[in-house]
């Protein structure tokens, strides 16, 4: 495995690799592994001939006051786990190198943005999708790779796709998950041990809705609210949003469809964890 970390290098072999015909395939990450991670690295080595992931923990998609600081870091056991994945080039520029001069371009997708995470984070799809622009304009790759666990941010990046005729493939890969149903997060790490018992209830409350609309009840607000319930029937839990949308438009439902996804945000402790699953086809 490669490790490139600057922009100009990885320019130069992306080019030159599809000088020989190559199929790249890209996984954009922020590092700090996990089973997640690695299976979107799979998925990728099965599509393309050459697997490039970018490591990179993007400062313009925080907000002051988020976890910029913080956010966990293990570059060498990264670099192991990508290795064992088949990934093939780890891309892992510096701020200064991604952005040597304060930047002043910001790409925004409007209509998407501004609800859901959007609503407490303003700013933050606009920092996803000025890095990810960068990362498609620097590798060129023929088909990028992303968890559905960001489900709000996957309908930004391909909608953000089209609109600028990138020309590449958006993959979504289903969730992954604990045994116990909490979706895999870099920040899961946060979690103390009480509170790791806690944050499957998001996952319950999804269950939870999805076997309510099997039963029959389409009404959002009587879905949203039993799903309020039992997330607050736990101690350490602060409901910041649950939402029936539009899996499309990210619009809010009120009677659930077909294409209705329930979304949502909780903090468990101070750690923010997000889930999402469609509701009459029993995915995510």
């Amino acid at each position: 495995m490669e490790i490139i970390t600057t922009p100009q290098q990885m320019k130069d072999l992306s080019a030159a690799r599809h000088a020989e015909g190559r199929v790249i395939a890209l996984v954009p990450t922020m590092g700090y592994f996990h089973d997640g991670h690695l299976a979107l690295m799979r998925m990728a080595a099965e599509a393309a001939e050459l697997v490039v992931v970018s490591l990179f923990v993007n400062p313009i998609q925080f907000a002051p006051g988020e976890d910029l600081a913080r956010y966990p870091s293990d570059l060498v056991r990264d670099r192991h786990l990508a290795e064992t994945a088949g990934v093939d080039v780890l891309f892992v520029p510096t701020v200064a190198g991604m952005y040597p001069e304060e930047p002043r371009t910001r790409i925004s997708v409007s209509g998407l943005t501004e609800r859901l995470c959007g609503s407490s984070r303003p700013g933050h799809f606009d920092g996803v999708c000025t890095v990810v622009a960068k990362l498609f304009n620097l590798i060129q790759p023929d088909l990028a790779i992303f968890g559905r666990k960001d489900f709000q941010q996957l309908t930004v990046i391909r909608r953000m796709s089209a609109d600028l005729n990138f020309n590449l493939k958006i993959i979504s890969h289903p969730i992954v998950r604990e045994d116990d149903g909490l979706a895999m997060s870099s920040r899961n790490s946060y979690l103390t041990p009480a509170e790791r018992n806690v944050a499957p209830c998001l996952f319950r409350a999804l269950q939870k809705a999805q076997r309510q609309v099997a039963a029959g009840e389409k009404d959002s607000a009587t879905l949203r609210r039993k799903a309020e319930q039992l997330i607050n029937s736990h101690e350490h839990t602060t409901i910041e949003y649950i939402s029936i949308v539009d899996a499309s438009t990210l619009v809010d439902q009120p009677v659930v469809g077909p294409d209705s996804l329930m979304a949502l945000a909780v903090r468990v402790g101070s750690t923010r964890l997000i889930d999402n699953a469609f509701l009459m086809n029993g995915s995510g």
